[in-house]
């Protein structure tokens, strides 16, 4: 008799806090739609313009799919500012543009993190954009005007190029 119920007090004590767990996931709020925080990035792009020793870059004219994701300048060392833009683009990949008036050889090994130029070249918008590819990022590179400018990210190069040509310095 006494083995009976103990069984008929662990069922019941199992019934219990299985609603106790299910009433919980129903009042706990659950994080939906997209992780992805956008921001604004148009006061760091005037401050930057006005204090870089360079023309800095910034794509105008993409769609509203294309949201900015993190934006930085550091004038720092005016001998090697460097400018920051992410995004996420159509397809949920990651792009970014970089540019510095530093040195151009570490500058794109440690944004594209350890690319390497992979011989060919890309025109866009009527523009020579040199290939990078290896790393954790493909990129394209440009150096023009005393700066770099690096488009990097996870999309596919259609989706860099896009990005490049929609730069406007």
């Amino acid at each position: 008799m006494r083995g009976k119920q103990t069984v008929r007090d662990m069922v019941l004590s199992i019934a219990v806090i299985g609603v106790l767990v299910a009433g919980i996931y129903v009042f706990v709020p659950h994080s939906g739609g997209n992780p992805v925080k956008t921001v604004s990035y148009q006061v760091e792009l005037g401050q930057a313009r006005r204090a870089a020793p360079y023309p800095v870059a910034a794509p105008e004219g993409l769609s509203s799919q294309w949201r900015a994701t993190s934006v930085s300048y550091d004038g720092s060392d005016p001998k090697n500012s460097q400018w920051h833009l992410g995004f996420i683009d159509p397809e949920n990949q990651y792009v970014a543009v970089e540019q510095t008036n530093g040195d151009p050889q570490t500058f794109i090994s440690d944004k594209t993190q350890q690319s390497s130029q992979q011989g060919g070249s890309q025109t866009v918008a009527g523009q020579a954009w040199q290939r990078y590819d290896g790393g954790r990022y493909r990129a394209l590179v440009r150096q023009h005007g005393g700066a770099t400018t690096v488009v990097l990210g996870t999309a596919p190069y259609d989706q860099l190029a896009q990005m490049a040509a929609a730069l406007r310095g």
